[in-house]
């Protein structure tokens, strides 16, 4: 069995309409969920290194995340170009590549991707749409990554910064 954590970046500013899509910072609004979000999590999952998009929206959640995550914030993490995508293909792909030997993964990335790639996984396709700062936590019942497939996962917690206590 495999374990899948995914997470969608913070929600981001569109304040400034010239700025390249990579390069959107966080809005006031993600600045406060990604701290939030790691706090919850922390109570939930144990430490795990994180792989994140290359995006600077993906990577300031991650160091949101570390903020208040003591213990994932001394792991080290890995940004991928390969997650700077709008795909689940290109995520369940880039999933699959994976060593065996990990047993659980970590990404922050970008919906539709993420949503699409949870409902492949699940076989149920009753998310409609992975909001911002979201978490989701699938078991996978493949003995390694290559094994992925259409329904072999069971969404085993979401959690979203909406339903957070407000700190």
């Amino acid at each position: 069995m495999k374990v899948l954590h995914l997470m969608r970046h913070a929600k981001s500013s569109w304040s400034q309409p010239g700025l390249a899509d990579r390069e959107r910072e966080l809005n006031k609004r993600g600045r406060r969920d990604a701290p939030r979000m790691g706090i919850a999590l922390s109570r939930r999952i144990e430490p795990v290194s994180i792989h994140t998009s290359p995006a600077r929206r993906a990577r300031l959640t991650l160091e949101g995340l570390c903020s208040s995550w003591p213990a994932v914030a001394t792991l080290p993490h890995h940004t991928e170009e390969a997650l700077y995508t709008f795909s689940g293909d290109d995520l369940a792909y880039w999933i699959s590549a994976r060593d065996d030997s990990v047993g659980e993964l970590f990404l922050i990335g970008h919906n539709p991707a993420l949503t699409v790639l949870i409902n492949w996984l699940t076989g149920e396709h009753s998310l409609n749409n992975l909001p911002t700062a979201a978490y989701a936590r699938l078991e996978l019942a493949i003995p390694g990554w290559s094994g992925l497939d259409a329904g072999c996962g069971v969404m085993q917690d979401l959690l979203l910064p909406r339903s957070l206590e407000k700190i």
